[in-house]
């Protein structure tokens, strides 16, 4: 499926996030336990926004400014009703430039709707977002290797794809932030969540040897 495809069904069932059925909890306990890293309060992203706002509540509550990005035009105008005074982007994250360096980027359930061969550039993309200091927040499938799947479970098509476990940690290291926690958090299911950290000061080159 494409993005456009993926927002498309989206929009078909943006009112499920929107009604009072649903538990807003959902991602709470990790991006608390990703703020404690933060060293700066100030911009925030949040990825795949959609229109619950619970997210953007968390960081308005910690000192944040939050701006949110979603591709779905239907989750954007049930959002932008909830939060008429933040600035929403609608947008294909993969090419979407981002405009500015974030204290904070949170990517909650939403990176693995991108196109498998997408996702690692995306991630590098806002890995470099990142303010020095600056805090990431994401969940991925938490398999071995990369997969990818199609179906229709939420009543119409949607796709996932994660590109494993090992991949994302070689990926954050490659990136030079820093892996602050990783956790399977909703066990047995193979749902995780990764807290990255972009460094205050990038390492100085090691020394040459003396010859």
């Amino acid at each position: 499926m494409t993005p456009e495809e993926i927002a498309e069904s989206y929009d078909r069932i943006a009112d499920r996030w929107a009604h009072s059925t649903f538990d807003r909890r959902n991602g709470i306990r990790q991006h608390e336990l990703a703020i404690r890293f933060a060293v700066s309060r100030g911009s925030a992203l949040d990825v795949g926004c959609g229109c619950s706002g619970r997210v953007i509540d968390l960081l308005h509550s910690h000192g944040f400014k939050p701006e949110g990005l979603d591709y779905s035009a239907e989750m954007l105008r049930l959002a932008r009703n909830r939060h008429p005074d933040v600035l929403f982007y609608q947008a294909n994250v993969c090419s979407w430039v981002v405009p500015r360096l974030f204290d904070l980027i949170s990517a909650w359930d939403s990176i693995w709707h991108v196109p498998l061969e997408q996702q690692q550039a995306l991630l590098l993309k806002l890995f470099a977002g990142l303010t020095p200091g600056g805090i990431m927040i994401f969940s991925a499938g938490g398999t071995e290797a990369p997969d990818e799947r199609r179906d229709d479970a939420m009543g119409v098509p949607m796709y996932h794809a994660t590109l494993g476990v090992r991949a994302i940690v070689d990926l954050i290291h490659r990136s030079g932030c820093v892996l602050r926690h990783f956790e399977y958090d909703q066990h047995p299911e193979l749902h995780v969540f990764f807290v990255v950290q972009r460094p205050l000061h990038v390492p100085s080159a090691a020394p040459m040897p003396l010859t």
